[in-house]
Order: structure tokens, then C-alpha cells, then sequence
């Protein structure tokens, strides 16, 4: 190898290593405490039938995201500034709102799991929202970007102890594959599940937070390559570990089975991990719980404070101080604070897990929406959507929307 390929070698490795990040965080924060309980139950009610789905999520995933990180390095603007500036306040407001509505139900679902693990060790609920939120405000309001970015992708790793769960289940390759492609497509309560499964795998503030995280790494047009990569590898890990967490449940219980109810984290705990003993299990999937629970909750906040900041006009970046960007702060902190608040008031919100991953298809046809238009109108000429690929994107999109939105209204029975 030349001198000048062994170069161009370490700058390609030291320019990924320095990209890397934003992509990573906002796949790992995908896998949500809401994303665990959905792919738990569907593997509780139909085995593996949707595994499929997890599978064909990925590129569908990538796909999306993808269009946030050309936005984020071309424009160097967040997803809520380029709609304000591309199409009006109005429309800046109509999407804010959506993420508003996105961020708080996802915030539900993470603080429930966090007390949910909590109380599995018998610490009280107020004690561990209070310590969750002192963590999550210190963490942030503390450090750069680069810092709250290394956090989160050490809290989000937490989340392959799923992966030992689903071996130590001993799933059977044979049923395995017979169920994958024995898709009840007729079933009304199949279709509800699997638009909750699309809903848990896109969501609002994945793209908020991705091009507004982009944005504030000022990564620019010699790193799109590394910022691709990053978010292929975090879309595979992400839908590797759905599918870790669907195949221990459908190991463990199979579809019609007798099984207990799995709507609060201790019931899945004890149901999920009984063959691995009960502090080993405890342990295990408590890692995974927290793990998921808090790099959602610190992306979905975030996304939502910079969004606020990108239609409204404040100050929104980490790399300012919270006396320089006073709102910005606020709205991050006070959203973390409500959650906390309304799951130590109203005990077992994790029960609602599936309505809102639901709720996150219904809002797919305004954020995916968004996000084509842009991606044809905001981008410079020779990066924006067009031609063959342009054809191929609004078709899955379409497609995906329309499998979600009809799955969700017709499992809620109004359709």
C-alpha cells in the first residue's frame, strides 16, 4: 500500500471516528422503553410472524434517516428552521406540535421503565424519577455536545443485554422461520401490532434530533459518507435488538399460549428472564430497561428543545451555556420534569405503550411529508431527491404510511 493510500486511510478513520455519533444515538434511542413492550407483546400474541417486519424495517430506517443527515449537512439547519424557513411559520408550528405531542408520550413510556426497574429492587418510584431527572439535567446542562453524545451511547448499549435474554431463550430456528413468513395479513389485531412496530422504529423526534445534532456537530459535506455509516450501523443494531426482544418472548411463550400479563417492566422481568434466575434477571434486563429509558428520554427532550429553538428563533445549541441559552435549557429540563411528574401521579402508563407507538404512525404521513419536500426543495441541486430514487422513496414511504395509519385506525376500530 502507498504512503498516499495509507493517509487517505487514517484521515477516512479519523474523520468516521470523529462523525460518528449522531446517528448511533438517535437508532439506540429508537429502541425505547415503548419499542421494548411492543416488540414483547407482539412476540407474546403472534410469535414470530413479525419478525419479518423487523427486518424490513431496516432499510425503510436507514432510508429515512438518511434524508435528515443530507438535510443537516447541506443546509447546516435544524429540521424545524429548514421547514420555517422552506415553508412558514405556520407549517414550522404544525410540526412542532406533532413533535411536541410525539416527545411527551415517549417520555411516558421511559420514565415508566426507569421506575418500572426501580421498583424492581425495591426503591420508590419518587426516588427514582427524582434521581433520573437530577442525572439527566446534570448530564446535559453540564457538558458539549460531544459529552452528551458519548453518555448516550454508553447508556444505550446497556441495551444487547436484550441479546443474551433471547439466547438464553433457546429459540428453535425452525419455528423461527415458518413464523416469519406466516403472516396474518387479514388479522385486524395483527395489523394493530404492526403499525405499532412501524410507529416504534419512526418517530418525530428521531428526525428532529438527528439534523439538529448534525447541525450542532457542524458536520459538513466531506463527512456525509461517515455520517451514512454511522447511521446504517445504528439502524441494523436497533432493529437487531427488536428482534431480540421479539424472539424471547415468542421462545419463551409462543402465540396462544398461557403467559401473564406484560404490560409493566416487572412483569417482564420475571416473565422473560425466570430461566436465567431471579437476581441474574433482574439484572439483565433491568440494564437493557435503563438503557433504553434514558438515551430516548435525553434524545427525545433534546430533539424537542431544539426544535422549539429552530421555529421560535431562541438560542439552541449545547454548545452554549445554559445563561447563554436560557430557553433552550428550560425546555429540555421542564419536559423531562413533567414526564417525571405525571408517571409518579399516574402509576403504570407503561400499559400505554402500544397507543403511543400507534400515535407515532398516525403522525408519520406530516413527518415523513416533511421530510421528502425538503429533501427536494431545501437541498442544493445536485443532492436533492430526483429521478429513479426520489420514485423509490415516496413509494415506500407511501406504502409505509399507509400500512401504519390504516393498521392503527382499523385496530382502534375506526376504520
Amino acid at each position: 500500500m502507498t504512503q498516499s493510500a495509507t493517509a487517505g486511510r487514517r484521515r477516512w478513520l479519523s474523520d468516521g471516528v470523529a462523525v460518528f455519533g449522531p446517528g448511533l444515538v438517535v437508532m439506540l434511542a429508537d429502541t425505547d422503553v415503548g419499542s421494548v413492550i411492543t416488540a414483547a407483546q407482539s412476540g407474546v400474541e403472534w410469535g414470530y410472524r413479525l419478525l419479518l417486519l423487523q427486518v424490513l424495517l431496516i432499510p425503510i430506517l436507514f432510508m429515512v434517516q438518511e434524508l435528515t443527515v443530507r438535510l443537516g449537512v447541506f443546509t447546516g439547519r435544524g429540521h424545524g428552521e429548514l421547514i420555517r424557513d422552506t415553508f412558514g411559520p405556520f407549517w414550522a408550528w404544525v410540526s412542532l406540535a406533532g413533535l411536541a405531542v410525539a416527545t411527551f408520550g415517549a417520555l411516558l413510556t421511559e420514565m415508566s421503565g426507569v421506575a418500572g426497574v426501580g421498583e424492581l429492587y425495591g426503591i420508590p418510584r419518587g426516588w427514582s424519577l427524582a434521581a433520573t431527572v437530577l442525572f439527566l439535567i446534570g448530564v446535559v446542562t453540564t457538558g458539549s455536545y460531544r459529552r452528551v453524545e458519548r453518555v448516550a451511547i454508553a447508556l444505550g448499549l446497556f441495551e444487547l443485554a436484550f441479546f443474551v435474554v433471547a439466547w438464553l431463550a433457546h429459540p428453535k430456528l425452525a419455528a423461527l422461520a415458518h413464523g416469519a413468513i406466516n403472516i396474518p395479513i387479514t388479522s385486524t389485531s395483527y395489523l394493530y401490532l404492526a403499525a405499532a412496530n412501524i410507529g416504534a422504529v419512526i418517530m418525530p423526534w428521531m428526525v428532529f434530533y438527528q439534523q439538529s445534532a448534525i447541525a450542532d456537530k457542524k458536520l459538513r459535506a466531506e463527512h456525509l459518507s461517515a455520517a451514512r455509516w454511522d447511521t446504517a450501523v445504528g439502524a441494523v443494531v436497533t432493529q437487531l435488538v427488536m428482534a431480540a426482544v421479539l424472539i424471547a418472548t415468542a421462545a419463551t411463550f409462543g402465540p396462544n399460549g398461557e403467559h401473564p400479563p406484560l404490560d409493566t417492566v416487572g412483569e417482564m422481568s420475571v416473565a422473560l428472564t425466570r430461566f436465567l434466575g431471579q437476581t441474574a434477571g433482574r439484572a439483565i434486563f433491568g440494564a437493557g430497561v435503563i438503557g433504553a429509558g434514558m438515551v430516548a428520554a435525553v434524545v427525545c427532550s433534546l430533539a424537542l428543545a431544539w426544535g422549539a429553538g429552530e421555529v421560535t428563533g431562541y438560542r439552541h445549541s449545547l454548545e452554549h451555556r445554559p445563561r447563554e441559552a436560557g430557553w433552550f435549557y428550560f425546555v429540555f429540563s421542564a419536559s423531562i420534569v413533567v414526564g417525571a411528574v405525571v408517571v409518579g401521579l399516574w402509576p403504570n402508563l407503561v400499559s400505554l405503550n402500544i397507543g403511543v407507538q400507534v400515535m407515532n404512525a398516525l403522525l408519520l404521513p406530516l413527518v415523513l411529508g416533511f421530510l421528502i419536500a425538503l429533501s427536494v426543495r431545501a437541498l442544493p441541486p445536485a443532492h436533492r431527491l430526483r429521478g429513479p430514487y426520489l420514485v423509490v422513496v415516496i413509494l415506500v414511504t407511501v406504502l409505509t404510511t399507509a400500512f401504519g395509519v390504516f393498521g392503527g385506525l382499523q385496530g382502534a376500530g375506526l376504520f
